[in-house]
């Protein structure tokens, strides 16, 4: 579809290489970030940079005017918080909330909201986009299910066209400032990561991730689920091996038993409270990811939208390729 792309979120991971690849297939965009002062990501780029904070209705209303394709990307990202109500479910809730009532009003042609496979969940079976996950004790994820559940309902009751997509963890370029993910990924680069906490990751470029929302614009049926990960995760131990590849030096940290793991995590918890810094780890984690793969079943996305990811360990061999080019 030809026309205005909006994009929220455009000064994230996500949300920027969207609008790169927007700009890259000819596309008019509009960028709505949160802090015009803050546009540095932006430079070179031919793109309106507009206002948007996605809980400010009439901010969105605004940028919504005369846009025909919204990518909703505008999410807090984060699994530990002093009010993780407050902080994390709300914002997120009532964020779609605002957003999908201002491009209703705006009468936005198509909107691509990003979910997360987080709404998906992750057990020891291939998931698709028919599963919803039930998990309530991890604040983030939780916000994740309860927004796109929240979503779908408006999307009837304003007979909106709209597709969700559900990516995993996105790693790779365009990031100025680091999501949890990319931290990850820094942290074992730069040797400080002390223990191999037996987590599972179901990597994915970030670059694949934004010429899948694309493609949901343009192929994807609207009410329809569309997962955008890869179909399997990668183990510490590939992800050092993918280190070594490199920059050879990296050895696998030690791995703690479960019951250690959660009790080191009760502390950082502890810890984050007294001190209202961000938990590094938590216990919610623990009992979410220890020792569990997520793998996704991607057929769907293959098919109906020509959503062909890198492989992960491409996908770690260029993210690390990248930190090296940004510390130079």
């Amino acid at each position: 579809m030809s026309g205005l792309s909006m994009v929220t979120g455009a000064s994230g991971h996500l949300g920027n290489t969207l609008v790169r690849a927007l700009l890259a297939q000819g596309k008019k965009v509009r960028a709505g970030v949160r802090d015009l002062n803050n546009v540095e990501m932006f430079k070179g780029l031919d793109c309106e940079i507009v206002y948007a904070e996605m809980q400010d209705q009439q901010a969105m209303l605004q940028a919504l005017e005369k846009v025909d394709v919204l990518y909703h990307v505008a999410a807090v990202f984060k699994h530990w918080a002093k009010d993780p109500d407050a902080e994390i479910i709300q914002p997120n809730l009532q964020g779609t909330e605002v957003v999908l009532q201002a491009a209703a009003q705006a009468k936005v042609k198509k909107i691509v909201y990003v979910s997360s496979v987080a709404a998906v969940g992750h057990s020891e079976q291939t998931l698709n986009e028919t599963h919803w996950n039930s998990e309530s004790s991890n604040a983030y994820y939780q916000s994740k299910i309860l927004s796109e559940r929240r979503a779908w309902q408006l999307a009837k009751q304003h007979k909106l066209w709209m597709v969700a997509v559900h990516p995993s963890t996105m790693i790779g370029p365009n990031t100025t400032r680091f999501t949890d993910s990319m931290q990850f990924i820094s942290d074992i680069k730069n040797k400080r990561l002390g223990i191999d906490p037996n987590f599972f990751f179901n990597f994915v470029d970030v670059r694949d991730v934004a010429a899948g929302l694309i493609a949901a614009a343009s192929k994807g049926r609207a009410g329809e689920r569309y997962l955008l990960t890869n179909e399997t995760s990668t183990s510490m131990q590939q992800i050092i091996a993918a280190a070594n590849h490199t920059k050879p030096g990296y050895k696998v940290p030690p791995k703690p038993p479960k019951w250690l793991l959660a009790a080191i995590a009760r502390c950082f918890e502890l810890v984050a409270k007294i001190s209202g810094k961000p938990a590094d780890l938590i216990p919610s984690q623990v009992a979410l990811f220890y020792g569990v793969r997520q793998e996704y079943d991607i057929a769907k996305a293959r098919k109906e939208l020509g959503y062909a990811p890198a492989s992960p360990r491409q996908a770690l061999l260029e993210t690390f390729s990248y930190l090296d080019l940004m510390k130079s």
